[in-house]
């Protein structure tokens, strides 16, 4: 069954303030084999030119993700996770994700469309940090396979 196209433009609430801390950082960016020293080393990241710790590019895909549940989640839409796989992720920054950064996301669903029987969902999440600005954009795709016929 079909996705329902009305669903387009629904914005979900903010999330709950996410704290970025320097040791998820130094996590993620060991998990994700970076080296670079402005994600694990404070003087390193000054001499860069930021004030503290930054977080690799693809950090904020560890919270935008989770923002996205309150979408996948939603039992109005109607989605399967179980036959979910991660289609594609863009991100636009405005400006690094700090050490220190209380982050909230707002998830919205910019696209529902079906394609060969498979369910294809757009979702956007604002990140902004607790001064209102926006920190960085995220576009994930899940595409929802087509249940086999039997």
């Amino acid at each position: 069954m079909a996705l329902d196209q009305s669903f387009v433009g629904r914005t979900y609430p903010p999330t709950a303030p996410y704290e970025v801390g320097r040791e998820k950082i130094r996590e993620f960016a060991a998990a994700v084999g970076d080296a670079n020293p402005a994600y694990t080393d404070r003087e390193a990241a000054r001499a860069f030119g930021h004030s503290d710790v930054i977080a690799p590019l693809t950090f904020a895909f560890a919270i935008t993700f989770k923002a996205a549940e309150q979408v996948v989640q939603d039992p109005q839409l109607g989605l399967d996770y179980s036959r979910v796989v991660h289609g594609d992720q863009k991100f636009a920054y405005r400006r690094p994700v700090r050490a220190g950064d209380r982050l909230t996301v707002t998830s919205t669903i910019e696209t529902v469309k079906s394609l060969a029987g498979n369910d294809i969902l757009d979702i956007r999440g604002d990140v902004h940090d607790e001064s209102g600005e926006l920190v960085v954009t995220a576009w994930t795709k899940l595409v929802a396979r087509a249940a086999e016929e039997a």
